[in-house]
C-alpha cells in the first residue's frame, strides 16, 4: 500500500492511502493516523485455521 501525507490547502493535509484520501486539519494529525495505520499493516497477524471451522459447522 503506497501512503502519502501532503498539504492540500493552508491548516489542511491529506492522507493518500492507493486511492482513497484522509483529510486532516493539520500535518501532526496526518502523521499520528500514518504512524497508527502503518503499526497495525506491519503487526503480526494470524491466520485463521479454516479448516476447524468447516468442521464445527
Amino acid at each position: 500500500m503506497k501512503i502519502l501525507i501532503k498539504e492540500v490547502a493552508k491548516s489542511q493535509w491529506q492522507v493518500r492511502l492507493d486511492q482513497h484520501a484522509v483529510t486532516f486539519r493539520s500535518e501532526a494529525e496526518a502523521r499520528a493516523f500514518t504512524r497508527t495505520l502503518e503499526a497495525r499493516l506491519y503487526a503480526p497477524h494470524q491466520i485463521p485455521d479454516l479448516s476447524q471451522h468447516r468442521a464445527a459447522g
